[in-house]
Formats: C-alpha cells, sequence, structure tokens
C-alpha cells in the first residue's frame, strides 16, 4: 500500500510497530520528533540539521559523515564508556 502526504501537519501523531521500509520524507520538519527502537540501516540522510540532537545506546559502526567514519574517530571513548559500565 502506498500512500501520500503533502502539505499536511500530523503534530503529534504516532507510529506505533510499523513497517516504513523504503518510506521517503523530503521537506520535513521533524524537530524535537523522538525515536525509540528504529532501524535506520542503510538509510541516507541529507541536506540535514542535526543541532541540538542527542543520540543513545547506537550501533554506529559504518557510520559515516562527510565520508568519515564517525564510530573510528570516537571508538577510544567507546571503548572507555564500555569499560565503565
Amino acid at each position: 500500500m502506498s500512500e501520500r502526504f503533502e502539505r499536511r501537519r500530523m503534530d503529534g501523531v504516532t507510529f506505533h510497530d510499523c513497517f516504513l521500509a523504503g518510506a521517503v520524507f523530503d521537506d520535513v520538519d521533524l524537530s524535537k520528533a523522538s525515536f525509540t527502537n528504529v532501524n535506520l540501516r542503510g538509510a541516507r540522510l541529507s541536506d540535514i540539521n542535526l543541532a541540538g540532537v542527542s543520540i543513545e545506546d547506537a550501533n554506529i559502526e559504518g557510520l559515516t559523515i562527510f565520508g568519515i567514519d564517525v564510530h573510528a574517530l570516537i571508538e577510544a571513548e567507546l571503548a572507555k564508556q564500555d569499560g565503565q559500565a
């Protein structure tokens, strides 16, 4: 089933136990949105504003930003935190 939403305000909408693989979000404001237990494997994000974003308990292996492997950049810090657990 394919459905298209255009120029709609959907403040406060909740998606639970949904399959949205292949979904496309274009020119969408998701400010203050909350994502829990979400699979973004293979997702592509471009032209995004991540100011103030907090990411917790995430698997970031293979995550690249501007072609830079983020996991490799912070691997030592992640290992240090794992040792404190």
